[in-house]
């Protein structure tokens, strides 16, 4: 059996042992920033609001992860937080200092999680595509028509044993399945003719959830089978946090998704038990230390957190 099998197995049986004995109420997670395209002085990097948004409506305080910082400083704040979301964005997944950051944390998260510390990694739009190249090593993604438009999702056979699905309603899985309640902003997609054709993928994610843009089928939901690894090709944020786009579906069960969604990964990150090493350190991390400000006359966004 090979090294990574052996990782493998092991991590999915932490997955399976979990008890809620070690349920930590306190949750903090890291948002990965990215570069601004004209950066200036402290204003080389964002975060969009809805993101932090996102998380603390479900409970968790959220932290900055910046780029460009070096790896023991990477491996100090993984140690510290409960959790990381890789947000969306327009930079490169190969060359830029998101895509660095997130593969640092990336393997952080494999290494801890196959010997039994649960960390959990979510990648939105932008991070859904950098874990396809972070697993698989390869730019496997596709051009679709799929810039700025709210999708149904068709559900997989595998979607339902899922964790990401399991806790949520009847009612909203149908929305999910019959109404364009989605958000898409990407131009790359990963298609399911890919998918199944590469075996590093096939072997490592479950396709939950694919959607269509009329010519080509893509995965837009997926999770790891053996770690608390979770991605999504659009934006469940922007259904209740964001208002710039004719676009984004904000009706009662589309906001649901927001919520449930956020839920769903924030009690993912309560099964991690890491702190910072004091209160004072935890709290000069914290995005409290930030101010968004408002963008929305001229951004898709309607707050951003530069640093």
């Amino acid at each position: 059996m090979s090294k990574f099998a052996l990782l493998f197995c092991f991590a999915f049986s932490t997955l399976s042992s979990f008890t809620a004995l070690k349920r930590n109420d306190e949750p903090i997670i890291g948002v990965l920033a990215q570069e601004v395209y004209s950066p200036r002085p402290q204003n080389a990097s964002y975060i969009a609001a809805s993101y932090v948004k996102f998380l603390e409506s479900a409970g968790a305080r959220v932290v900055p992860v910046m780029i460009n910082k070096t790896l023991e400083e990477y491996k100090t704040l993984f140690n510290s937080i409960n959790g990381i979301l890789y947000p969306g964005g327009g930079v490169s997944i190969l060359t830029s200092g998101y895509a660095n950051t997130a593969r640092i944390f990336y393997e952080l998260a494999i290494e801890a999680n196959s010997r039994g510390d649960y960390f959990p990694v979510w990648g939105t739009c932008l991070g859904f595509e950098e874990l396809t190249y972070l697993t698989s090593g390869k730019m496997l993604l596709s051009h679709t028509n799929t810039s700025g438009v709210a999708l149904p999702l068709v559900f997989t056979n595998r979607s339902r044993g899922s964790r990401m699905f399991k806790g949520f309603p009847s009612e909203l899985l149908d929305a999910l399945a019959s109404e364009p309640i989605t958000e898409n902003s990407h131009k790359w997609s990963l298609t399911l003719a890919i998918y199944n054709s590469n075996a590093d993928l096939r072997k490592f994610y479950k396709v939950l959830t694919t959607s269509s843009d009329g010519k080509n089928e893509f995965v837009s939901t997926m999770e790891a089978y053996g770690f608390p690894i979770y991605g999504t090709q659009w934006h469940p944020e922007k259904n209740a946090f964001e208002w710039t786009k004719p676009y984004i579906p904000h009706s009662p069960l589309a906001v649901k998704v927001t919520f449930f969604m956020a839920d769903f990964f924030v009690n993912e990150a309560r099964k991690n038990v890491h702190k910072f090493e004091d209160e004072e350190v935890e709290k000069r991390a914290l995005i409290y230390n930030y101010n968004p400000v408002y963008t929305g006359i001229k951004s898709a966004f309607e707050q951003i957190y530069y640093f």
